[in-house]
């Protein structure tokens, strides 16, 4: 506990406890709503004051959520502990899991290079009309036309 902020023994306030962690007070409310986060008390004026720990917690957060682990990944990693055996086995599984949808996104995303680089071929600029407004407006259409249109894959991040 910081020793120049004697109020820290009774909790940080929200915008203290946003700056020592980096989570935006508007995070810090969504991760209550989710129960990822439970502030230990409330002031005398009612306001949400948040320990150390939750602090440590909130950084926990943000860092998994910066390896665009889910949410349901998160709350699974933090209700882990650390000494149990066990629970290393989970942590495990949780980010073999997590690994696996990285590794499909990448596919994804290659997938998606190669054709952003096809449709880039297109135009070189010296025609009197852009191939590649046109060859979007052609794509935009055939989507319409297609069973594809109804909608849009689902991704894990």
């Amino acid at each position: 506990m910081p020793v120049s902020n004697p109020s820290a023994a009774r909790g940080y306030q929200i915008g203290e406890a946003a700056r020592q962690s980096g989570v935006s007070p508007a995070n810090m409310r969504f991760y209550e709503k989710e129960s990822l986060l439970s502030p230990h008390g409330r002031g005398d004026n009612s306001y949400r004051l948040y320990s150390e720990g939750d602090v440590h917690q909130l950084r926990f957060i943000r860092l998994c959520r910066a390896m665009d682990m889910s949410l349901a990944e998160v709350r699974t990693l933090l209700g882990l502990d650390l000494n149990n055996k066990t629970d290393c086995a989970a942590a495990r599984d949780a980010l073999d899991g997590h690994l696996g949808h990285v590794r499909a996104r990448l596919t994804e995303l290659k997938a998606l290079e190669k054709d952003l680089k096809a449709l880039r071929s297109r135009c070189d600029g010296t025609d009197t009309h852009c191939h590649i407004i046109e060859a979007l407006h052609e794509l935009a259409d055939a989507q319409a036309a297609g069973p594809a249109a109804a909608a849009p894959k689902k991704r894990h991040v």
